[in-house]
């Protein structure tokens, strides 16, 4: 069980990066050009541009990391070898899963900041690994994993960026 547990957060520790990243820039240009759907705003003021480029060359640089050091680091534990094109599927893959979880509460009536459990957990997670699927094989014992214990993190640290003052709602 340890193994999947670290073998697990070793993979999807860019895509993690890449979702928390950018409510740290406090964007200002909405990504859908505050274009409505239906009366409702496509994705909302929250998704920037800043935010989804920030947010994705933050994931890359954590991957970056991840690259440089995996050898050493393959040395003590068993991980999964991580390339370039896993990192940017994953980093890339979060932060759009994340626009989608937020296109996906626009259409069912959500307003921004208004928590959809589970849908605000893992959207980022699906679709970081949907998109690493076309690079690497996970185990499913870490999909489960992943699914599992993503929500508690993301909790977590949403009511620390919220304490923080990086969040306007802990969820």
């Amino acid at each position: 069980m340890l193994s999947v547990i670290i073998q697990a957060f070793w993979v999807i520790a860019s895509a993690y990066a890449a979702n928390a990243f950018p409510p740290l820039i406090r964007g200002k240009i909405p990504v859908d050009g505050n274009v409505k759907f239906k009366s409702q705003p496509l994705l909302g003021r929250g998704k920037t541009i800043e935010g989804t480029i920030a947010g994705i060359l933050f994931g890359i640089f954590i991957g970056s990391l991840q690259l440089y050091f995996q050898n050493d680091v393959a040395k003590y534990v068993d991980i999964i070898p991580l390339s370039f094109t896993a990192i940017v599927l994953l980093s890339a893959g979060a932060v759009f899963g994340d626009m989608i979880g937020s296109f996906i509460k626009r259409r069912i009536g959500f307003e921004r900041g208004k928590p959809a459990i589970l849908l605000d957990q893992l959207d980022f997670l699906i679709f970081a690994l949907i998109s690493v699927s076309f690079a690497l094989h996970l185990t499913l014992p870490i999909i489960i994993f992943l699914i599992v214990i993503t929500p508690v993190i993301h909790y977590i640290s949403n009511l620390i960026a919220y304490i923080l003052d990086i969040k306007q709602t802990p969820w």
